[in-house]
Protein backbone atom coordinates (compact mmCIF):
# COMPACT_ATOMS: atom_id res chain seq x y z
CA UNK A 1 0.00 0.00 0.00
CA UNK A 2 1.42 3.35 -1.01
CA UNK A 3 0.52 6.98 -0.63
CA UNK A 4 1.84 10.02 -2.53
CA UNK A 5 4.14 12.53 -0.88
CA UNK A 6 3.24 16.22 -0.90
CA UNK A 7 4.93 18.32 -3.57
CA UNK A 8 6.38 21.82 -3.24
CA UNK A 9 4.65 24.64 -5.12
CA UNK A 10 6.22 25.07 -8.58
CA UNK A 11 6.56 28.28 -10.50
CA UNK A 12 3.28 29.29 -12.12
CA UNK A 13 2.84 29.85 -15.85
CA UNK A 14 0.10 31.29 -18.00
CA UNK A 15 0.65 29.47 -21.30
CA UNK A 16 -2.17 27.16 -22.35
CA UNK A 17 -1.56 23.41 -22.71
CA UNK A 18 -0.56 22.54 -26.26
CA UNK A 19 -3.72 20.69 -27.30
CA UNK A 20 -6.42 22.74 -25.56
CA UNK A 21 -7.80 24.37 -28.73
CA UNK A 22 -7.63 21.09 -30.65
CA UNK A 23 -9.43 19.37 -27.82
CA UNK A 24 -12.37 21.74 -27.85
CA UNK A 25 -12.83 21.19 -31.57
CA UNK A 26 -13.32 17.42 -31.41
CA UNK A 27 -15.06 15.10 -29.00
CA UNK A 28 -12.52 12.32 -29.53
CA UNK A 29 -9.08 13.46 -28.28
CA UNK A 30 -6.01 13.04 -30.45
CA UNK A 31 -2.39 13.99 -29.98
CA UNK A 32 -2.67 14.25 -26.20
CA UNK A 33 0.35 14.84 -24.01
CA UNK A 34 0.12 12.99 -20.68
CA UNK A 35 2.28 13.08 -17.55
CA UNK A 36 2.55 10.78 -14.53
CA UNK A 37 3.84 12.28 -11.27
CA UNK A 38 6.90 10.75 -9.64
CA UNK A 39 8.32 11.37 -6.16
CA UNK A 40 12.09 11.83 -6.37
CA UNK A 41 14.48 12.51 -3.51
CA UNK A 42 18.19 13.05 -3.32
CA UNK A 43 20.38 10.10 -2.40
CA UNK A 44 19.65 6.42 -2.87
CA UNK A 45 16.18 5.49 -4.09
CA UNK A 46 15.00 2.09 -5.25
CA UNK A 47 12.15 0.75 -7.35
CA UNK A 48 11.77 -1.93 -4.66
CA UNK A 49 10.90 0.50 -1.85
CA UNK A 50 7.21 0.22 -2.64
CA UNK A 51 4.97 -0.85 -5.48
CA UNK A 52 3.92 2.62 -6.54
CA UNK A 53 7.21 3.42 -8.27
CA UNK A 54 6.90 0.33 -10.46
CA UNK A 55 3.23 1.13 -11.01
CA UNK A 56 4.24 4.53 -12.43
CA UNK A 57 6.48 2.83 -14.98
CA UNK A 58 3.82 0.30 -15.96
CA UNK A 59 1.24 3.06 -16.42
CA UNK A 60 3.63 4.99 -18.68
CA UNK A 61 4.18 1.83 -20.74
CA UNK A 62 0.43 1.49 -21.19
CA UNK A 63 -0.18 5.16 -22.01
CA UNK A 64 2.29 4.92 -24.87
CA UNK A 65 0.01 2.30 -26.48
CA UNK A 66 -3.14 4.48 -26.48
CA UNK A 67 -3.86 5.82 -29.97
CA UNK A 68 -5.07 9.22 -28.73
CA UNK A 69 -1.86 9.82 -26.73
CA UNK A 70 1.04 11.34 -28.66
CA UNK A 71 3.54 11.96 -25.86
CA UNK A 72 4.03 10.55 -22.34
CA UNK A 73 6.25 11.95 -19.59
CA UNK A 74 7.34 11.13 -16.06
CA UNK A 75 7.01 14.33 -14.04
CA UNK A 76 9.00 15.11 -10.90
CA UNK A 77 6.06 16.14 -8.74
CA UNK A 78 7.49 15.90 -5.24
CA UNK A 79 10.60 15.37 -3.14
CA UNK A 80 13.87 17.28 -3.08
CA UNK A 81 15.38 15.51 -6.09
CA UNK A 82 16.07 17.07 -9.49
CA UNK A 83 16.18 15.77 -13.04
CA UNK A 84 19.62 14.21 -12.54
CA UNK A 85 18.41 12.40 -9.39
CA UNK A 86 15.37 11.14 -11.30
CA UNK A 87 17.50 9.80 -14.16
CA UNK A 88 19.73 7.94 -11.71
CA UNK A 89 16.66 6.55 -9.94
CA UNK A 90 14.80 5.46 -13.08
CA UNK A 91 17.50 4.08 -15.32
CA UNK A 92 16.28 3.34 -18.85
CA UNK A 93 13.03 5.19 -18.13
CA UNK A 94 10.23 4.31 -20.57
CA UNK A 95 9.46 8.04 -21.06
CA UNK A 96 11.24 11.40 -20.87
CA UNK A 97 11.46 12.99 -17.41
CA UNK A 98 10.37 16.63 -16.95
CA UNK A 99 9.71 18.98 -14.03
CA UNK A 100 6.47 20.61 -12.91
CA UNK A 101 7.14 23.93 -14.64
CA UNK A 102 7.60 22.16 -17.96
CA UNK A 103 4.54 19.99 -17.29
CA UNK A 104 2.39 23.09 -16.73
CA UNK A 105 2.90 24.29 -20.30
CA UNK A 106 3.43 21.00 -22.11
CA UNK A 107 0.72 18.60 -20.90
CA UNK A 108 -2.98 18.11 -21.57
CA UNK A 109 -3.50 15.51 -18.82
CA UNK A 110 -1.62 15.11 -15.56
CA UNK A 111 -2.02 11.86 -13.60
CA UNK A 112 -1.11 12.27 -9.93
CA UNK A 113 0.46 9.04 -8.77
CA UNK A 114 3.56 8.74 -6.59
CA UNK A 115 3.67 12.45 -5.72
CA UNK A 116 0.65 14.43 -4.56
CA UNK A 117 0.34 17.63 -6.58
CA UNK A 118 0.21 21.13 -5.19
CA UNK A 119 -3.35 22.45 -4.97
CA UNK A 120 -2.49 25.80 -6.61
CA UNK A 121 -0.68 24.05 -9.48
CA UNK A 122 -3.75 21.90 -10.10
CA UNK A 123 -6.05 24.93 -10.09
CA UNK A 124 -3.92 26.87 -12.57
CA UNK A 125 -3.41 23.85 -14.83
CA UNK A 126 -7.17 23.20 -14.97
CA UNK A 127 -7.92 26.88 -15.54
CA UNK A 128 -5.77 26.68 -18.65
CA UNK A 129 -7.74 23.70 -19.95
CA UNK A 130 -5.72 20.79 -18.58
CA UNK A 131 -7.22 17.71 -16.94
CA UNK A 132 -5.99 16.22 -13.65
CA UNK A 133 -6.65 12.68 -12.44
CA UNK A 134 -5.55 11.23 -9.11
CA UNK A 135 -4.59 7.56 -9.44
CA UNK A 136 -5.01 5.96 -6.00
CA UNK A 137 -3.25 2.60 -5.60
CA UNK A 138 -3.13 2.32 -1.80
CA UNK A 139 -5.80 1.69 0.83
CA UNK A 140 -6.03 5.38 1.70
CA UNK A 141 -9.14 5.09 3.87
CA UNK A 142 -7.52 2.67 6.30
CA UNK A 143 -4.16 4.47 6.26
CA UNK A 144 -5.74 7.87 6.84
CA UNK A 145 -8.01 6.72 9.66
CA UNK A 146 -5.21 4.88 11.47
CA UNK A 147 -2.97 7.93 11.27
CA UNK A 148 -5.70 10.25 12.50
CA UNK A 149 -6.57 7.99 15.43
CA UNK A 150 -3.00 7.25 16.50
CA UNK A 151 -1.61 10.74 15.86
CA UNK A 152 0.81 9.60 13.18
CA UNK A 153 2.13 11.72 10.28
CA UNK A 154 -0.50 12.25 7.61
CA UNK A 155 -0.65 10.29 4.36
CA UNK A 156 -3.22 11.39 1.75
CA UNK A 157 -4.14 15.03 2.27
CA UNK A 158 -7.73 16.01 1.56
CA UNK A 159 -6.48 19.36 0.28
CA UNK A 160 -9.59 20.64 -1.46
CA UNK A 161 -7.92 20.32 -4.87
CA UNK A 162 -10.35 19.83 -7.74
CA UNK A 163 -9.71 16.66 -9.69
CA UNK A 164 -11.51 15.74 -12.88
CA UNK A 165 -11.64 12.11 -11.77
CA UNK A 166 -10.21 9.67 -9.24
CA UNK A 167 -8.93 6.37 -10.58
CA UNK A 168 -8.45 3.40 -8.28
CA UNK A 169 -8.35 -0.40 -8.28
CA UNK A 170 -10.94 -3.13 -7.83
CA UNK A 171 -9.45 -4.05 -4.45
CA UNK A 172 -10.53 -0.67 -3.03
CA UNK A 173 -14.10 -0.67 -4.29
CA UNK A 174 -15.47 -1.40 -0.82
CA UNK A 175 -13.21 0.61 1.47
CA UNK A 176 -11.99 3.55 -0.59
CA UNK A 177 -14.31 4.25 -3.50
CA UNK A 178 -17.02 5.99 -1.42
CA UNK A 179 -14.30 7.71 0.66
CA UNK A 180 -12.72 9.25 -2.42
CA UNK A 181 -16.04 10.23 -3.95
CA UNK A 182 -17.23 12.03 -0.83
CA UNK A 183 -14.02 13.46 0.61
CA UNK A 184 -12.43 14.48 -2.69
CA UNK A 185 -15.71 15.50 -4.37
CA UNK A 186 -14.92 13.85 -7.68
CA UNK A 187 -16.22 10.89 -9.69
CA UNK A 188 -14.35 7.62 -9.12
CA UNK A 189 -13.52 5.05 -11.78
CA UNK A 190 -12.22 1.49 -11.20
CA UNK A 191 -9.22 0.76 -13.43
CA UNK A 192 -7.24 -2.41 -14.21
CA UNK A 193 -4.23 -3.24 -12.07
CA UNK A 194 -1.03 -3.33 -14.13
CA UNK A 195 2.05 -5.51 -13.79
CA UNK A 196 4.82 -6.96 -15.92
CA UNK A 197 7.86 -9.01 -14.84
CA UNK A 198 10.16 -6.51 -16.57
CA UNK A 199 11.54 -4.95 -13.36
CA UNK A 200 11.65 -8.28 -11.53
CA UNK A 201 13.52 -10.08 -14.30
CA UNK A 202 16.04 -7.29 -14.69
CA UNK A 203 16.80 -7.36 -10.95
CA UNK A 204 16.91 -11.16 -10.80
CA UNK A 205 19.38 -11.26 -13.68
CA UNK A 206 21.91 -9.54 -11.41
CA UNK A 207 21.73 -12.20 -8.67
CA UNK A 208 25.08 -13.70 -7.60
CA UNK A 209 26.33 -16.74 -9.44
CA UNK A 210 24.60 -19.87 -8.23
CA UNK A 211 21.39 -18.07 -7.19
CA UNK A 212 18.27 -18.28 -9.32
CA UNK A 213 14.82 -16.73 -8.96
CA UNK A 214 12.26 -19.46 -9.57
CA UNK A 215 10.82 -22.40 -7.69
CA UNK A 216 13.03 -25.47 -7.47
CA UNK A 217 11.14 -28.71 -6.77
CA UNK A 218 12.40 -31.56 -4.67
CA UNK A 219 12.83 -30.27 -1.11
CA UNK A 220 11.41 -32.61 1.52
CA UNK A 221 10.73 -29.84 4.06
CA UNK A 222 9.78 -26.34 2.97
CA UNK A 223 11.02 -22.95 4.06
CA UNK A 224 8.11 -20.50 4.38
CA UNK A 225 8.41 -16.76 3.78
CA UNK A 226 6.04 -14.13 5.21
CA UNK A 227 6.46 -10.68 3.65
CA UNK A 228 3.61 -8.51 4.98
CA UNK A 229 4.87 -4.96 5.62
CA UNK A 230 3.31 -4.59 9.11
CA UNK A 231 2.82 -0.84 8.72
CA UNK A 232 -0.98 -0.91 8.49
CA UNK A 233 -3.62 -3.39 9.56
CA UNK A 234 -4.50 -4.46 6.00
CA UNK A 235 -1.30 -6.52 5.57
CA UNK A 236 0.25 -7.98 8.72
CA UNK A 237 2.16 -11.12 9.68
CA UNK A 238 -0.10 -12.59 12.37
CA UNK A 239 -2.47 -14.61 10.19
CA UNK A 240 0.34 -16.05 8.00
CA UNK A 241 2.20 -17.01 11.18
CA UNK A 242 -0.93 -18.78 12.40
CA UNK A 243 -1.30 -20.53 9.02
CA UNK A 244 2.24 -21.87 9.43
CA UNK A 245 1.47 -22.74 13.05
CA UNK A 246 -1.63 -24.71 12.04
CA UNK A 247 0.32 -26.61 9.38
CA UNK A 248 3.17 -27.33 11.82
CA UNK A 249 0.80 -28.66 14.49
CA UNK A 250 -0.84 -30.98 11.95
CA UNK A 251 2.46 -32.11 10.40
CA UNK A 252 5.65 -31.16 12.29
CA UNK A 253 7.72 -32.52 9.39
CA UNK A 254 6.29 -30.12 6.77
CA UNK A 255 8.24 -26.95 7.52
CA UNK A 256 11.98 -26.56 7.94
CA UNK A 257 11.88 -22.84 8.71
CA UNK A 258 9.56 -19.81 8.81
CA UNK A 259 11.06 -16.46 7.82
CA UNK A 260 8.92 -13.56 9.08
CA UNK A 261 10.26 -10.56 7.20
CA UNK A 262 9.46 -6.94 8.08
CA UNK A 263 9.07 -7.92 11.74
CA UNK A 264 12.39 -6.73 13.13
CA UNK A 265 10.72 -3.77 14.90
CA UNK A 266 7.54 -5.71 15.74
CA UNK A 267 9.46 -8.17 17.89
CA UNK A 268 10.28 -5.34 20.31
CA UNK A 269 6.57 -4.91 21.10
CA UNK A 270 5.47 -6.78 24.23
CA UNK A 271 2.17 -7.85 22.70
CA UNK A 272 3.83 -9.20 19.57
CA UNK A 273 6.45 -11.05 21.64
CA UNK A 274 3.72 -12.60 23.77
CA UNK A 275 1.81 -13.69 20.65
CA UNK A 276 4.91 -15.08 18.93
CA UNK A 277 6.20 -16.92 22.00
CA UNK A 278 2.88 -18.74 22.33
CA UNK A 279 3.42 -20.46 18.96
CA UNK A 280 5.03 -23.84 18.48
CA UNK A 281 6.83 -22.60 15.35
CA UNK A 282 8.66 -20.15 17.65
CA UNK A 283 9.07 -22.38 20.71
CA UNK A 284 10.42 -25.17 18.50
CA UNK A 285 13.02 -22.85 16.96
CA UNK A 286 11.61 -22.73 13.42
CA UNK A 287 10.96 -18.99 13.13
CA UNK A 288 13.25 -16.03 12.49
CA UNK A 289 12.15 -12.39 12.68
CA UNK A 290 13.88 -10.35 10.02
CA UNK A 291 14.08 -6.89 8.47
CA UNK A 292 13.14 -5.86 4.95
CA UNK A 293 14.91 -7.32 1.90
CA UNK A 294 14.20 -7.38 -1.85
CA UNK A 295 11.77 -10.21 -2.53
CA UNK A 296 13.70 -11.74 -5.42
CA UNK A 297 16.88 -11.96 -3.33
CA UNK A 298 15.46 -13.92 -0.41
CA UNK A 299 13.32 -16.13 -2.63
CA UNK A 300 16.39 -17.18 -4.59
CA UNK A 301 18.23 -18.02 -1.38
CA UNK A 302 15.97 -18.97 1.50
CA UNK A 303 12.28 -19.49 0.67
CA UNK A 304 10.17 -22.19 -1.01
CA UNK A 305 6.60 -21.08 -0.23
CA UNK A 306 5.03 -17.65 0.30
CA UNK A 307 2.31 -17.39 2.96
CA UNK A 308 0.25 -14.20 2.91
CA UNK A 309 -2.77 -12.42 4.29
CA UNK A 310 -4.61 -9.24 3.35
CA UNK A 311 -7.69 -7.37 4.51
CA UNK A 312 -9.43 -5.52 1.64
CA UNK A 313 -6.10 -5.43 -0.25
CA UNK A 314 -6.25 -8.48 -2.57
CA UNK A 315 -4.16 -7.14 -5.50
CA UNK A 316 -0.46 -7.22 -4.67
CA UNK A 317 2.75 -7.21 -6.68
CA UNK A 318 4.15 -9.73 -4.19
CA UNK A 319 1.55 -12.25 -5.36
CA UNK A 320 2.36 -11.63 -9.01
CA UNK A 321 6.10 -11.99 -8.41
CA UNK A 322 5.64 -15.26 -6.53
CA UNK A 323 3.36 -16.63 -9.25
CA UNK A 324 5.75 -15.57 -11.99
CA UNK A 325 8.48 -17.56 -10.26
CA UNK A 326 6.28 -20.64 -9.96
CA UNK A 327 6.44 -20.44 -6.17
CA UNK A 328 3.51 -21.86 -4.19
CA UNK A 329 1.45 -18.92 -2.93
CA UNK A 330 -0.85 -19.44 0.07
CA UNK A 331 -3.26 -16.51 0.04
CA UNK A 332 -6.78 -15.23 0.73
CA UNK A 333 -7.25 -13.10 -2.39
CA UNK A 334 -10.32 -13.38 -4.62
CA UNK A 335 -8.77 -11.26 -7.38
CA UNK A 336 -6.03 -13.52 -8.72
CA UNK A 337 -8.17 -16.07 -10.52
CA UNK A 338 -7.59 -19.70 -9.64
CA UNK A 339 -3.89 -19.16 -8.94
CA UNK A 340 -2.11 -20.30 -5.82
CA UNK A 341 -3.56 -22.08 -2.78
CA UNK A 342 -6.44 -20.08 -1.40
CA UNK A 343 -8.00 -19.92 2.03
CA UNK A 344 -10.81 -17.56 2.97
CA UNK A 345 -10.89 -14.34 4.96
CA UNK A 346 -9.12 -14.77 8.34
CA UNK A 347 -9.38 -18.56 8.53
CA UNK A 348 -5.81 -19.42 9.54
CA UNK A 349 -6.70 -23.07 10.07
CA UNK A 350 -7.94 -23.32 6.49
CA UNK A 351 -4.73 -21.49 5.58
CA UNK A 352 -2.72 -24.20 7.31
CA UNK A 353 -4.61 -26.85 5.32
CA UNK A 354 -3.91 -24.93 2.10
CA UNK A 355 -0.22 -24.86 2.99
CA UNK A 356 -0.14 -28.60 3.61
CA UNK A 357 -2.02 -29.19 0.36
CA UNK A 358 0.65 -27.18 -1.44
CA UNK A 359 3.41 -29.23 0.21
CA UNK A 360 1.73 -32.46 -0.89
CA UNK A 361 0.84 -31.55 -4.48
CA UNK A 362 2.84 -28.61 -5.81
CA UNK A 363 5.80 -30.47 -7.29
CA UNK A 364 3.57 -32.95 -9.12
CA UNK A 365 1.37 -30.17 -10.55
CA UNK A 366 4.10 -27.61 -11.21
CA UNK A 367 3.58 -27.41 -14.99
CA UNK A 368 -0.16 -26.71 -14.73
CA UNK A 369 0.45 -24.28 -11.85
CA UNK A 370 2.86 -22.31 -14.01
CA UNK A 371 0.46 -22.33 -16.98
CA UNK A 372 -2.40 -21.00 -14.86
CA UNK A 373 -0.16 -18.35 -13.33
CA UNK A 374 1.19 -17.11 -16.66
CA UNK A 375 -2.29 -17.01 -18.19
CA UNK A 376 -3.49 -14.79 -15.35
CA UNK A 377 -0.40 -12.59 -15.30
CA UNK A 378 -0.78 -11.92 -19.02
CA UNK A 379 -4.05 -10.09 -18.26
CA UNK A 380 -2.14 -7.59 -16.08
CA UNK A 381 0.38 -6.58 -18.72
CA UNK A 382 0.42 -2.87 -19.64
CA UNK A 383 0.12 -3.83 -23.32
CA UNK A 384 -2.77 -6.28 -22.81
CA UNK A 385 -5.50 -5.08 -25.17
CA UNK A 386 -8.28 -4.88 -22.58
CA UNK A 387 -6.10 -2.75 -20.28
CA UNK A 388 -5.12 -0.35 -23.05
CA UNK A 389 -8.76 -0.03 -24.05
CA UNK A 390 -9.91 0.65 -20.47
CA UNK A 391 -7.42 3.45 -19.90
CA UNK A 392 -7.95 4.85 -23.38
CA UNK A 393 -11.71 4.97 -22.84
CA UNK A 394 -11.29 6.67 -19.47
CA UNK A 395 -9.07 9.36 -20.99
CA UNK A 396 -11.47 9.88 -23.89
CA UNK A 397 -14.34 10.29 -21.46
CA UNK A 398 -12.50 13.08 -19.62
CA UNK A 399 -12.25 15.21 -22.74
CA UNK A 400 -15.60 14.25 -24.20
CA UNK A 401 -17.24 15.74 -21.10
CA UNK A 402 -15.68 19.07 -21.99
CA UNK A 403 -16.64 18.85 -25.65
CA UNK A 404 -20.24 18.08 -24.72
Amino acid sequence: MNTPATAQSPAQNTIQPASSQRRRAASTPRGLKVGVSLFVRKGEQSLWENGIFQNCLFLVMLLRKISSVAEVYLVIGGGDGDLDDARRFIKDAPAPIIDMADAATRLDLMIEMSAQLDRAWIANFRDRGGKVVSMRVGNDYVIDIERMIFNLPHALLISGAHYDEIWTLAEYETTCMPYYRSAMRAPVRIMPHLWTPLVLEKAAAALPEGQHFGYEPGRRRWRAGIFEPNICMVKTSQIPMLCCESAHRANPDALEHVWAYNTFKSKEHAGFRSFANSLDIVRHGLTSFEGRYPFYQVMARDVDVVVTHQWENPQNYLYYEALHGGYPLVHNSHLIGNCGYRYHDFDCEEGGQALLHAVATHDNNLDSYRRDAQAFLATLHPEYAANVHAYGAAIAALFEKEAA
